[in-house]
């Protein structure tokens, strides 16, 4: 696990950034086990299967955070977080699955069935943000378009991508693979909550370098 946290002051400009972050890379975690202060779960029936394995291709090795079982939704939430403005990012490599080939973030998670959840698909080719109240998904509205579902993008099965959510109140920014993609806005979770990983159906994901963190911003003389 690595601790981050930074003060950046420009006086001239009349800025100052504060951030806290902090980094999990699973590498210190025994394989076969959850991870400490991690909560495997899921939203819906199934069974979810969350463990630490060894992986050759993990971007830090040893080792990766893997989701094998079979469910409407497996999440795992880190127990001891609880940010409501920030961001939270993580990497991740859609392994197999049939019905389902996708790796997600959740934020502002009140519970397994109430929380926010941004996730790529590599069956899908795209990447959508949805809010998910008493266990039911719903898709949220990009800014500036009505309807629709979410992007298209390529995700690309086998390989690591990673994905990032910068939110703020109820505005909601999602970069993929280092790329701005859309803002959502929504008001349906406003406090603070926990952060985690998502997948679904038969989705075989790996997982590492989970992030997260909050920025606060203080301006004079602008």
């Amino acid at each position: 696990m690595t601790k981050l946290s930074m003060v950046l002051a420009i006086a001239a400009g009349g800025l100052t950034l504060s951030v806290l972050a902090e980094t999990v890379g699973f590498d210190n975690a025994k394989p076969g086990q959850l991870p400490p202060h991690w909560t495997g779960t899921l939203t819906g029936a199934g069974v979810a299967l969350w463990s630490v394995e060894p992986d050759d291709s993990a971007p830090s090795k040893p080792n990766v955070l893997k989701q094998s079982g079979k469910g409407k939704y497996p999440i795992c939430i880190k127990d001891d977080t609880r940010l409501k403005d920030g961001f939270v990012e993580v990497k991740f490599k859609p392994v197999s699955g049939k019905e389902d080939q996708a790796g997600g973030v959740i934020w502002r998670v009140q519970d397994k069935d109430n929380y926010y959840v941004c996730r790529a698909n590599a069956l899908e080719d795209n990447v959508v943000l949805y809010k998910t109240v008493a266990g039911k998904r719903s898709v949220l509205d990009i800014v500036g378009r009505k309807g629709g579902y979410g992007v298209k993008e390529k995700v690309a099965s086998a390989q690591w991508h990673t994905l990032r959510v910068e939110f703020q109140g109820n505005h909601f920014k999602v970069i993929f693979d280092g790329q701005h993609l859309f803002d959502v806005e929504d008001s349906t979770f406003t406090e603070a909550g926990k952060v985690g990983v998502w997948t679904k159906a038969d989705s075989v994901t790996l997982f590492d370098d989970f992030s997260w963190g909050d920025a606060a911003f203080k301006t004079w003389g602008l």
